[in-house]
Parts: structure tokens; C-alpha cells; sequence
């Protein structure tokens, strides 16, 4: 499921295919997001605008968007960049995202190496019985001198995750692993130093 559903004063967007059902929305406020509905899910009038606002921006895959129509603001980049360390799952990318051709603020971005969506996750960590932790070791995590600014992601061929620009690496508990301006993230799930690549994928024989 794809689209946008227009209300009075905002329009909210889904992508289906970026969606790993957080369940985040329908629990936050299941009238605007009505959990097992048979039809129309999205009700942007159903609550008022900054609580749809809410909504949307804690949806950690960006499945959900919106338009502001009140002359509010529109959603921005945060003030600090973060890739969150998700337990047995993917990692959290909340940044001014810039991947190939586009830009984007939210994303979920799989690193079990299983998912037919990559490099977005698609939940196939679970079936495939993924396991990794959310709590890596601590680092010593140097001082950048900014902490937002546009993040380059690129997934490189058959390898990992290339990010580069100002980001911190926090686990699941919100403890910060390392900040850095660029680092190689593991994306085929086999690192023995999760969540930085360690050249596993040439081992394996990754592809992606």
C-alpha cells in the first residue's frame, strides 16, 4: 500500500514498502491509525494536527509522512544524527538521509543481510532468526565539531553500509556507541563486531 490520504489541515503519506510495522501509529492513537481495518486506515482528522505530527515522526522506517496544510512547520532534519542499534534488527537512521537520489528523514535500513528490500529492512531478520545485540560494546566516542548536517549513506557493492557526515551510534537503551564522520556498517550479518563491518560479506560471499 502506497498513497496519500488528504485532511483539512495536513496530508499524511504511507509507503508500504518502507513500512516494518513498528506498530508505532496505530498504538500512539488508534483512531488516526486504525489497526485491521478493511478499508481506509488513515484518518488525519482524527485527532489534532500536532498529534498526527507526533505520529508520523515516530515512525522509525519513515513509512509515514506528512504535509503540513496549517502553515505549521514541516517536519526537519534533527538537531543531532543518530543510527540507532535496533536488538536482532536493523538500524534506526534518524538524519537529513541523503541515498543515491534521495533524501529522506527517517529510515530502517537492514543489517541481517536477508531482506529482498534492501538496503531497506523488511522484517526478514525475524524469519531468518537474526540475532544480534542492541547493546555493542562502548567505545570512546570522539567529539565531532557539528552533529546534524546531511548524512550520505551508500551501500557498496556487496559490502557494507558507507556512511559518511556527522553521526552517532547509540545502542537500544540510548547509550552512545561512537560518533563519527564516517563509518563502515555491517549489512550482511556476519560481522563478529557488529555493528561495524569487519569484511565478513567477502566470506560469505554477500550479494547486494
Amino acid at each position: 500500500m502506497a498513497g496519500t490520504v488528504e485532511g483539512e489541515k495536513i496530508d499524511v503519506s504511507f509507503s508500504g514498502k518502507r513500512c516494518i510495522h513498528s506498530r508505532n501509529c496505530v498504538l500512539g492513537n488508534p483512531h488516526v491509525f486504525v489497526p485491521n481495518a478493511p478499508g481506509e486506515w488513515i484518518h488525519p482528522e482524527a485527532a489534532d494536527v500536532e498529534q498526527v505530527v507526533a505520529l508520523a515522526q515516530n515512525c522509525p522506517s519513515g513509512a509515514i509522512t506528512y504535509t503540513r496544510k496549517d502553515g505549521g512547520p514541516q517536519e526537519k532534519p534533527p538537531v543531532v544524527n543518530t543510527v540507532r542499534v535496533r536488538e536482532n534488527g536493523p538500524l534506526a537512521v534518524h538524519a537529513e538521509i541523503v541515498l543515491g537520489d534521495d533524501t529522506f528523514l527517517r529510515a530502517t535500513l537492514c543489517r541481517c543481510g536477508a531482506s529482498q528490500n534492501k538496503p531497506f529492512c523488511d522484517n526478514s531478520h525475524m524469519k531468518a532468526g537474526f540475532t544480534a545485540t542492541g547493546e555493542p560494546p562502548l567505545k570512546e566516542a570522539q567529539v565531532l565539531d557539528a552533529r546534524n548536517g546531511p548524512l550520505t549513506v551508500t551501500p557498496t557493492s556487496n559490502g557494507p553500509l558507507k556512511v559518511e557526515g556527522n553521526a552517532e551510534l547509540v545502542t537500544g537503551t540510548g547509550h552512545t556507541i561512537a560518533r563519527t564522520t564516517k563509518v563502515f556498517l555491517c549489512r550482511c550479518g556476519h560481522s563478529a563486531n557488529k555493528p561495524f563491518c569487519d569484511g565478513s560479506h567477502k566470506r560469505v560471499g554477500f550479494e547486494g
